[in-house]
């Protein structure tokens, strides 16, 4: 369950941005900074149309990843079906950091957790404004994926979340 972190991308490929999603490489630019040139990815995020710079060298540092591939996809959807509910004994306020912090890691499995864990907890009881808000933001990392990792639109892929949460 380990995603691979390669930091050598082209323009026009897809690369996911931590806590921000799915992204297209629109640029690589040399810029000076403190006096020293450096490259940096350009990046454009698809939900929001909004652009963030990444040093080329540090790509893996902040987290910048290839989209998942096939066997990835099937861990997600494992993942998804799982019953597990890891935090339904704390209270709203610990949730939500702990929830927070596994969306800020920008691995597909830990926002996949938080989505599944949400969905679940909302079953059983009601979910506070930022938790609810949070299961909305992991539930579109999740689907903007794998929906293209696995070239289908974002709605077949949404329906296909939901028939997993109201089936198992």
């Amino acid at each position: 369950m380990q995603e691979a972190r390669i930091s050598e991308f082209k323009v026009g490929d897809k690369a996911v941005y931590p806590a921000q999603g799915v992204a297209e490489v629109v640029s690589i630019e040399e810029r000076e900074i403190a006096g020293s040139r450096q490259r940096f990815y350009v990046l454009r995020i698809l939900d929001s149309e909004r652009r963030i710079m990444v040093p080329v060298k540090n790509a893996d540092v902040v987290g910048l990843r290839n989209v998942i591939c096939e066997a990835e996809i099937r861990e997600i959807f494992e993942i998804l079906r799982e019953r597990t509910v890891a935090y339904d004994n704390q209270t709203w306020n610990r949730r939500y950091r702990g929830f927070m912090d596994k969306i800020k890691t920008g691995s597909i499995y830990d926002v996949a957790e938080v989505l599944r864990d949400l969905y679940r907890l909302k079953t059983e009881k009601s979910l506070s404004f930022g938790e609810k808000r949070m299961l909305e933001n992991a539930r579109g990392l999740v689907v903007k994926e794998l929906a293209i990792a696995l070239d289908r639109t974002e709605d077949s892929v949404r329906e296909e979340i939901e028939a997993i949460f109201t089936t198992n």
